[in-house]
């Protein structure tokens, strides 16, 4: 289904499915980085008050868990978006010629 960490193939290697009908997109980045950077917060806030470690824990910790956590979660849901697309028939939309509205 993916042909880099998170782009889709051209096409489905078992199938054929022409993945370019669908317009996933890049908005679930967006939630998700948001999403994830609020767990992540929270859990550095709590961290920090519980046991006061140095910095370089924090740097350690949290930076490869978000980085690791928006790309594998960003793989799950833009398969999922696109799942759903494809079960309810949805497709880009195309622009009509100039005169044939």
């Amino acid at each position: 289904m993916f042909e880099g960490f998170v782009r889709f193939a051209p096409r489905c290697r078992s199938c054929g499915l022409d993945y370019s009908s669908f317009n996933v997109g890049d908005g679930p980045a967006a939630f998700l980085t948001l999403i994830i950077g609020a767990i992540v917060v929270v859990l550095a806030i709590w961290l920090q008050l519980a046991v006061e470690p140095p910095l370089w824990v924090h740097l350690v910790l949290w930076v490869p868990l978000t980085i690791a956590g928006v790309i594998l979660g960003l793989r799950v849901v833009k398969g999922a978006l696109l799942i759903i697309e494809y079960r309810r028939g949805a497709v880009e939309a195309r622009r009509p010629p100039d005169g044939q509205e």
